[in-house]
């Protein structure tokens, strides 16, 4: 018996640990919103939960990577300096703020358009060629429609109030009538703005990361430097926008809580965690999972926070979901690309990405990708 519990664990444990990053994912995003409706500048969440990230990742680079910190050099350092604004900064930024005027649900469908975004974007780039003839083709371009409808549909038709009733958190829900109260100010149209440009933002993030992981081809260097490099501009910035020391200052409440939390588990443990299934199964596994952070955090919403669903988010939800999965499928396929493998897994890898957007800020690339990289890219 003991055997067979074993064996079963040995084959579980790669969806397990993606089970396992989803529920830190959804943690972050509901805490994170908690502290940000009660106040917290957001540039000071960004440079506090980045300085944690790199100390947190900085002892894996020093041990296992202690010679390649030779391969830094003002190249390197400049296109940390574009990847950590692109990425950890702006795009981060703009999702916080995102995340602020709308609901954890709400935002998190947007992750799920990143891979999408990114697709886009390598056509408009021509780093990616697609036939449409091909049965392949025909699916990624649908998916993508599917995955923009779904968006749209969440953001334009609202339908029925579903009000979904948990009589065992009704004490707890009392108890936290106010603070749900405030979670619940929306400002859904200045928020969806937020979230397309985080979308966007990421969308080149992806195009820089090409030039950073040529130049500089580690593992736990990029991202120890990319979270001090962003740790430093989301300082800068926040120093410019606001002056008081008091915003500044940190409570010893959820404030410290989700700051350790985002810095440790959601840059750590998902980096690790992720970096282990993708040598495992494959870099369009971990991305697989992304749905399941949407379908937690509307359940942990309904719970805790009180907030409602309306037929359209349902909808929408799904049409996210559905065009994820063929978008994912189409891309596990060969297509006609230049280079198209390399390419391809670097394609994967935003895909990966996602169950990481809000963690960390490298995802570690093939090196025969970085030896390889198509000429195109250099151009960029």
């Amino acid at each position: 018996m003991m055997e067979r519990v074993v064996g079963w664990l040995r084959r579980c444990n790669a969806p397990l640990s993606m089970v396992l990053v989803q529920v830190l994912v959804t943690g972050m995003m509901v805490l994170s919103k908690i502290v940000i409706s009660r106040g917290m500048f957001i540039f000071a969440l960004l440079s506090y939960r980045n300085t944690i990230g790199a100390l947190f990742v900085a002892p894996f680079a020093l041990f296992f990577e202690r010679n390649k910190i030779n391969l830094l050099g003002w190249r390197q350092l400049m296109w940390i300096f574009i990847n950590a604004f692109l990425g950890q900064t702006i795009a981060l930024a703009l999702y916080y703020y995102g995340l602020r005027d709308t609901t954890p649900s709400y935002a998190a469908d947007f992750l799920n358009m990143i891979p999408i975004t990114t697709f886009a974007l390598s056509l408009i780039l021509r780093m990616e060629r697609l036939e449409v003839s091909s049965k392949k083709g025909k699916v990624k371009i649908l998916s993508a429609f599917i995955c923009v409808g779904g968006a749209m549909v969440i953001t334009l038709y609202k339908g029925k109030v579903l009000h979904i009733n948990w009589p065992s958190f009704t004490h707890h829900v009392e108890a936290n009538h106010k603070l749900a109260k405030d979670i619940r100010r929306h400002n859904i149209k200045r928020g969806t703005f937020f979230l397309v440009g985080s979308c966007l933002c990421y969308a080149f993030w992806f195009v820089s990361q090409v030039k950073l992981l040529k130049s500089f081809s580690a593992k736990y260097w990029p991202t120890t430097l990319t979270c001090a490099m962003a740790s430093i501009q989301s300082f800068v910035i926040g120093i410019i926008i606001k002056r008081d020391t008091l915003t500044w200052s940190l409570r010893w409440d959820l404030q410290i809580l989700v700051i350790f939390y985002t810095g440790i588990l959601n840059t750590g443990v998902t980096f690790l965690l992720v970096q282990w299934v993708i040598s495992q199964k494959g870099p369009t596994y971990p991305s697989m999972f992304n749905p399941l952070a949407l379908i937690f955090t509307t359940i942990v919403e309904s719970l805790f926070l009180r907030q409602d669903m309306t037929i359209g988010s349902v909808l929408g939800m799904f049409f996210i979901i559905g065009g994820l999965y063929g978008f994912l499928w189409g891309s596990k396929k060969n297509i006609s690309t230049k280079n198209t493998d390399n390419l391809l897994l670097l394609h994967k890898n935003t895909n990966v990405v996602n169950n990481q957007v809000m963690s960390l800020p490298v995802v570690n690339p093939n090196p025969n990708f970085l030896n390889n990289a198509p000429s195109d890219v250099e151009e960029i």
